[in-house]
């Protein structure tokens, strides 16, 4: 039996799951191509065999991936929209966030996880993923007023997808970063409320 190295068998399980996670996410975004069990138990520190107590394959082992991947693309993105008080600024955070998460691989692990473990769940998560990476960014341009916010997030939601091929393209993250900023700068700008006694220019 593997020594317990937390408080409780269900936190040292919790850890030993993620420390998999990690070491397959790290893998599979450096090849594009799914690791073997041994491969990631290394990683990961444990013995081939511990793995397997974790995740019954590798097709296990990918699913929990989907799984895992998809809800913390979108839980980074809500977090650092709702940083920003002002509703105006939650658009720029919402673009900017993904960018960088593209550019830290997540986009790549994403694609990878859709080749290396084509399924009705990984699709039908890629359709939850969407759709709650814009339910944030429509109430936003809802608060803003915005006449057709679906159509106006799907819009923005382009500017992420060219974005992504620029970093694919090798566009370093910090050029892409400023040409997003100076295309939607004047768009937050104009929607920023105004401080008491306070005129947008």
């Amino acid at each position: 039996m593997p020594r317990i190295t937390a408080p409780t068998v269900a936190a040292h399980r919790a850890a030993q799951q993620r420390a998999l996670l990690d070491a397959a996410r790290t893998l599979l975004a450096q090849t594009g191509e799914a690791p073997s069990m041994a491969d990631v138990a290394a990683l990961a520190g444990l013995a081939r065999p511990s793995a397997y107590q974790y995740y019954k394959s590798r097709q296990d082992l990918l699913h929990a991936l989907v799984l895992d991947v998809f809800p913390r693309w979108a839980q980074r993105v809500e977090e650092a929209m709702r940083a920003e008080p002002e509703p105006a600024d939650r658009i720029l955070a919402y673009v900017l966030t993904n960018i960088a998460l593209v550019a830290e691989g997540e986009h790549a692990v994403g694609n990878a996880l859709a080749a290396v473990a084509p399924s009705e769940e990984l699709n039908t998560q890629s359709a939850m993923m969407h759709s709650k990476l814009l339910d944030p960014l429509v109430s936003t341009l809802q608060e803003l007023g915005s006449p057709d916010p679906a159509a106006t997030a799907e819009l923005i939601n382009g500017i992420v997808h060219t974005a992504t091929k620029l970093l694919d393209g090798e566009r370093t993250q910090d050029a892409v970063t400023a040409r997003v900023t100076e295309l939607l700068e004047p768009y937050v700008r104009e929607h920023r409320r105004s401080a008491p006694g306070e005129q947008q220019p």
